[in-house]
């Protein structure tokens, strides 16, 4: 490495480091008292996720995929096999959480994976442009895009985009010099994408085979031959004969006929509009056909030693989640959630990849109130991909520059995937399916259960691609060059300004001190109770309990996984006294006369449990639940934090004061 190769490299990790501390404003004042998402939301897991992992490891000295942090209900040995536990993150944690604590430690991180994800863009674009400033700004333009900055309000995970970006440049490097050490390398990168987040592996497989693809096999356009015009004549008929149907659907409100007896109904567009598009696709490729590259036995056998080599890599490196994956299928709790053809999540509206930047100090509050109540909520429909990127594409479209065919068929692919099962435009379902409609009954595949979160790799190439466009745009201009990229770079950074940020208080209630100084064998017990994942809810979880465990350090009795196994909340459900509290935490009802005789049973379950605490949240918490279990579990008021008040639970023969019913906040 030439002494200018390496300061380029050191320069850019310092210009990176300047950025995240700016576009982050004012988190560096605030490192170790907030975060810049709410510790109630899926920010507290994350944080919990490294506190666990470091818990596991270091003072239980087991395998960090296995806990029994959470679930006291139901014994705890929580599987983290399938949870979106970060391991990546969780390691670079691990030295630092005992020097700054687990909130600093956490943001440390986090800024950390922006500078990464950054850096490794400036290598994905150097690699293909050859230009140092370009690339830079390629890295300025992914990692703090907004569709990145503001997953880093609530997925923090999807924030460490860094594996992307280097398994694309091994891919490249791959296809160029075919050597085993690049092999090695994607498999080190696959399990690099898996510990950050399983949707990256997931990415990452797709990537893979749209880059093999575009090797070998090349769209041309078809020459017109007379006994083939036929075809799209019929195709031509049928288009419109299915078209007249939905017109006509639209004005009748559908139709009811039988079919062998049974009753069948046609009253929306979903079914037609999937054979008009069908058919659409099919006159539209009959004009081209695919023609394929050469392959010989040796390229299939390089491939193959290459693809070997990557999988037992990542395999190998991937074992001790293996290793928990195979137990939880040797225990009966792999769960495989039902995909439904109509109710799966969808994508991004296709105008959010042409709005403004939403977390912008100027945008106007209406561009995040029409993002915010879309399904999955504001983090997840952000996909803006930047004015100044798609100006500079645009300038250097026009002056004769052209997007490489690999780039083409990865950002078509990865857009159309982003827009979900039905295509919406400005809110409004068009009901024509996207490729995802078919993609996620893939296994695999269908892992990726978010479809909206494609959009941070159509980022990704836009990204790359800007750098390409400016690169040509500099070359067309040689002499103006440096006022090009002057003018570039401030309107970048103008454009992609998201200070200062909201920031969110991580204090935890002083009561928790409490619960810090009891005996190492007691558990928690949080009221609302419940068990939540990331699609489901029983009872009513608040990811802020495991956000405070990482204080208390004690095991709580509900808990939040990424996926939990309906075996689980089988064994929950079973016993009357847990399933009481689940329903009265929903806001549900129980007959008074059931109520009489569950706090019968309150001090078994708390003493099989081993509760030693009640915490009770007067704001989330009805009177009915406040009641109930006072009285069943002979509760007794230990101390109260604003919102948060600490019960201890009066042992069995001990006199204490009587529990009595709450009329109300006191």
């Amino acid at each position: 490495m030439t002494w200018w190769s390496s300061r380029r490299h050191f320069y850019a990790l310092v210009g990176y480091a300047c950025a995240a501390l700016a576009f982050s404003w004012p988190l560096p004042l605030h490192l170790s008292t907030h975060l810049t998402g709410s510790p109630a939301g899926d920010t507290g897991v994350y944080v919990w996720n490294q506190w666990v992992f470091r818990h596991e490891l270091l003072v239980n000295r087991s395998l960090p995929y296995f806990t029994d942090s959470i679930f006291a209900f139901t014994g705890g040995h929580a599987n983290l096999s399938l949870h979106n536990y970060t391991t990546f993150q969780n390691l670079l944690a691990l030295p630092l959480v005992g020097l700054l604590g687990v909130v600093s430690t956490f943001n440390v991180v986090y800024l950390m994976m922006t500078v990464l994800t950054a850096y490794a863009t400036f290598l994905l674009a150097r690699h293909v442009t050859g230009r140092d400033a370009e690339s830079w700004l390629a890295g300025l333009l992914f990692a703090w895009s907004p569709n990145l900055v503001t997953r880093g309000t609530a997925h923090f995970s999807l924030v460490a985009a860094a594996p992307l970006a280097v398994f694309i440049l091994l891919l490249l490097r791959a296809a160029e010099r075919e050597r085993l050490r690049d092999a090695f390398a994607l498999g080190a990168t696959m399990w690099w994408a898996a510990s950050t987040d399983v949707y990256f592996a997931v990415y990452c497989l797709i990537l893979a085979a749209i880059v093999m693809l575009a090797r070998v096999v090349r769209v041309e356009r078809r020459s017109p031959a007379p006994s083939r015009r036929s075809v799209p004549w019929t195709l031509d008929v049928l288009l419109l004969c299915v078209g007249g149907l939905m017109l006509a659907m639209l004005v009748s409100g559908g139709w009811q006929f039988r079919v062998l007896g049974r009753i069948t109904r046609v009253q929306t567009l979903y079914t037609p509009m999937l054979v008009f598009t069908a058919l659409c696709v099919v006159r539209a490729a009959w004009s081209y056909r695919a023609a394929f590259a050469r392959v010989t036995r040796t390229d299939v056998w390089r491939l193959a030693r290459a693809t070997s080599v990557a999988g037992v890599v990542a395999a190998a490196m991937l074992s001790p989640v293996l290793y928990a994956m195979g137990v939880r299928i040797a225990d009966g709790r792999w769960d495989s959630s039902r995909v439904f053809w109509r109710n799966s999540p969808g994508g991004v509206d296709a105008l959010a990849f042409i709005l403004p930047n939403p977390n912008h100090p100027l945008a106007p509050a209406a561009l995040r109130a029409w993002l915010t109540p879309r399904p999955d909520a504001y983090p997840e429909n952000v996909a803006t991909l930047t004015f100044v990127a798609l100006v500079v594409l645009a300038i250097a479209w026009r002056s004769g520059w052209r997007i490489p065919r690999t780039w083409v068929a990865l950002g078509a692919t990865f857009g159309a995937l982003a827009l979900g099962p039905f295509v919406h435009i400005a809110g409004v379902n068009t009901f024509v399916p996207g490729p995802w409609a078919l993609l996620r009954y893939v296994p695999l595949v269908g892992l990726a259960r978010t479809p909206g979160r494609f959009s941070i790799v159509v980022m990704l190439i836009v990204a790359v691609l800007f750098a390409s466009a400016l690169a040509w745009i500099g070359q067309r201009w040689p002499r103006r060059r440096a006022v090009i990229l002057g003018v570039v770079t401030a309107l970048l950074v103008f454009e992609l300004l998201p200070v200062p940020r909201v920031l969110y208080s991580a204090e935890v209630p002083a009561i928790y001190q409490h619960v810090a100084d009891a005996p190492a064998d007691v558990r928690v017990l949080e009221l609302p109770f419940g068990m939540r994942d990331g699609t489901s809810s029983y009872g009513d979880f608040s990811a802020r309990s495991q956000f405070f465990q990482t204080m208390h350090q004690k095991p709580l009795a509900g808990g939040y996984l990424s996926r939990i196994s309906r075996r689980r909340i089988a064994d929950a459900r079973r016993d009357p006294m847990v399933a009481a509290l689940m329903t009265l935490s929903e806001d549900g009802r129980i007959d008074p006369a059931d109520q009489d005789q569950l706090t019968l049973q309150g001090p078994a379950l708390a003493a099989r449990a081993h509760i030693g605490f009640v915490v009770i949240d007067r704001d989330r918490a009805s009177l009915a639940l406040r009641n109930f279990a006072i009285r069943a579990m002979r509760l007794q008021l230990v101390d109260a934090d604003g919102m948060f008040e600490l019960y201890r639970l009066v042992p069995s023969g001990v006199e204490g004061p009587a529990p009595s019913a709450v009329e109300g906040p006191p």
